[in-house]
């Protein structure tokens, strides 16, 4: 009961799914409701993430990366967006696992910790926009990629401009916000990573790269990973994000067993017609981004203003996007009494985000 209520999103795609079920009763069919490339893929890049992430080679980035840096802007500057690039490689949730925890230590090593819930919410503003220029950046994205049929570079120049245009909102709000004061700022030495099993992790990312664009196939690339991790990690297993990977298989039930039902299909089409990206912003907000992404696929071939609303629409409020609720649980587990300020730093600084980056898409970008 504390995982069905800690995990709403996961929750809420379980009781559709159930309740589904109950109007068209289980059958053969199901088996075709599931997209298992989407599947495939998110499970491998889960487990990579997790290898690199055991290795602590994004610390070492990180900690690389802040031993340039002499001033509070450019600490903050840093930390925000190591979660913005990393995010585009690595998928928000592992950006924000990863670099949260790590964004807190060193706001408390350098005294910082009034401007906790301030930079904590634009590490994860950043986060979630930086995702948004890749396939693999979240996985909606990764998705409706596969189900878009849409090719690598199509997809990175439909969102290379909401990327640039996210990256100087995000630096003109740091500069707005935070001083040039000099800050001096020493970190432990990481722990000697094992090269040899880095190198490994990398190889088998680039083999995702090479299964999205299609140059191998899915169930290839599923079984070269598997292998290399029986034989060296085989506890990662355990630690794959499997109720992410239901969540996609209930929701993949539900709108299979939706779409049944020919009088509501009718009526969404007609509802979302022309308007896919206002709607996929507006459903993100109440359901999250990626389920959203999964359900409005089905009722327009417009993958393009799906994509666009679906990356937009993870701003806003705290469940429009799975992975903001990673930093929420970082922050409040730490800092109880902060829960209140930071949702209501998050939701006003998350706010202002959509409404300038929607604007800005109906207008100079549409």
């Amino acid at each position: 009961m504390k995982f069905l209520r800690s995990d709403i999103v996961f929750t809420l795609s379980m009781v559709l799914a159930a309740l589904s079920c109950m109007i068209i009763p289980p059958n053969i069919k199901y088996l075709d409701y599931i997209d298992y490339n989407t599947l495939i893929l998110l499970f491998c890049l889960m487990l990579i993430m997790e290898g690199l992430k055991e290795l602590n080679f994004f610390q070492y980035i990180g900690k690389m990366v802040l031993d340039k840096v002499k001033t509070e802007r450019g600490i903050i500057f840093t930390l925000v967006f190591l979660c913005f690039v990393s995010s585009m490689f690595i998928t928000n949730d592992v950006a924000l696992i990863t670099f949260i925890p790590f964004g807190i230590l060193i706001l408390e090593m350098t005294g910082l910790t009034s401007m906790l819930c301030l930079t904590i919410t634009l590490m994860t503003i950043a986060g979630n926009l930086g995702s948004m220029l890749t396939p693999i950046g979240n996985p909606q994205n990764l998705y409706l990629f596969s189900v878009s049929h849409t090719n690598i570079k199509d997809f990175l120049l439909l969102m290379l401009p909401y990327s640039v245009i996210s990256a100087v909102l995000i630096t003109a709000f740091i500069m707005l916000s935070y001083r040039k004061t000099a800050i001096t700022i020493r970190l432990e030495k990481t722990e000697k990573m094992e090269n040899r099993k880095v190198c490994m992790y990398l190889l088998l990312f680039l083999l995702c790269l090479l299964a999205i664009t299609g140059f191998i196939s899915k169930g290839l690339l599923l079984m070269v990973v598997s292998f290399c991790l029986l034989v060296g990690d085989r506890h990662l297993f355990l630690k794959a994000d499997y109720p992410l990977l239901l969540t996609f298989i209930f929701f993949f039930i539900f709108i299979g067993n939706f779409n049944n039902l020919k009088g509501l299909h009718k009526i969404i089409i007609r509802i979302l017609e022309n308007h896919e990206r206002i709607v996929s912003i507006g459903i993100s907000q109440i359901i999250s981004n990626v389920p959203a992404a999964v359900l409005l696929s089905n009722y327009t071939t417009d993958y393009k203003e799906i994509i666009i609303g679906t990356n937009l629409g993870g701003l806003g409020t705290l469940i429009a996007s799975m992975a903001s609720l990673i930093s929420y649980k970082q922050i409040t587990g730490k800092y109880p009494h902060l829960k209140n300020g930071y949702l209501l730093k998050f939701t006003s600084c998350n706010l202002i985000f959509l409404i300038l980056l929607y604007t800005i898409s109906v207008t100079a970008l549409h």
